[in-house]
């Protein structure tokens, strides 16, 4: 494979494999993203992981002589990726770590991190796997995760849409910034969604001013969605929603007519455990389209 590709702040793209076939559509993906933002693609193999066997290894994993070796699964993804895109820069790393330290170790000066979705106990690609999860909660880079029927292209468009989800944090808009950058490069519109919801017992008011408090609830998200918008370029096609329900939900029924959907997730230094709420957790467990994490740690610009 090529040399060794220079540290810095987004200078590469990272990809993590693990001989399964979701995996290697992973890098499939990798390589497209890789190609719209000129960067070389990372292909990381922390071979710690799980030894698969029968069908759950994917028939690209070469082997020789018995069971394959790290090389040969990392290998595999790189010939997937550099399939797709000849022309593309790819790097090969084995790390002898369990993955989601490895992972989340070469996030820390990467553009972005792509992972697949692999489950366990016979619902593979149902349910999240427990290294996609834990990498998403922990990594100091957007981290991508294959979610849905994403054709295994990052480009073409399917939709033509990249959505976004607008939390109450739009002081600090991190992951609007990365969805509007996403949409440029694709060439397609982006759809900014806030969710809202009326509590209760504000629905039982006196009958002259019904609806008084839930018009109240959405003007304040309107006014918060175009907050987090302010520093949208003219030059690209904005939808803007305010729907009223619960987050989770509006965000998933959104995720069927998206080819990303970007959420974004508080760290806390100090904290131990999953680091970001149970919208995003809902997302990457149930979303119809790939979902990007994109991180904030409190106290940054």
């Amino acid at each position: 494979m090529n040399a060794e590709v220079g540290r810095g702040d987004g200078e590469y793209l990272v990809v993590g494999v693990d001989g399964s076939e979701p995996s290697l559509r992973a890098a499939d993906w990798a390589a497209d993203e890789a190609v719209l933002r000129g960067v070389p693609l990372r292909v990381v193999y922390a071979h710690l992981w799980d030894r698969y066997e029968g069908s759950a290894l994917a028939r690209d994993v070469e082997r020789p002589a018995g069971p394959p070796s790290p090389r040969d699964i990392a290998d595999a993804g790189a010939r997937r990726a550099l399939a797709r895109h000849p022309g593309l820069r790819v790097t090969v790393e084995v790390v002898p770590e369990e993955p989601e330290y490895a992972l989340v170790r070469e996030g820390r000066h990467a553009a972005a991190l792509v992972v697949g979705t692999r489950g366990r106990s016979g619902v593979a690609e149902m349910l999240l796997g427990s290294v996609s999860l834990a990498v998403a909660a922990h990594a100091d880079c957007p981290v991508i995760v294959l979610r849905g029927s994403h054709d295994h292209q990052a480009t073409p468009p399917v939709h033509g849409r990249v959505v976004v989800g607008v939390g109450e944090d739009v002081k600090d808009p991190a992951a609007v910034r990365f969805a509007v950058a996403e949409a440029r490069r694709r060439g397609v519109a982006l759809e900014a969604v806030r969710a809202w919801r009326c509590p209760a017992r504000e629905s039982i008011d006196h009958p002259l001013v019904t609806g008084e408090p839930a018009r109240l609830h959405e003007e304040r998200a309107a006014e918060e969605l175009e907050t987090a918008l302010r520093d949208v370029p003219d030059d690209l096609r904005v939808y803007r929603r305010t729907v009223e329900g619960y987050a989770r939900r509006v965000l998933l029924d959104a995720s069927h007519r998206a080819d990303l959907l970007v959420v974004g997730a508080r760290r806390r230094e100090g904290h131990v455990g999953l680091q970001f709420g149970r919208v995003a957790h809902g997302l990457l467990h149930h979303s119809a389209c790939p979902v990007v994490v994109v991180p904030h740690r409190e106290g940054d610009a």
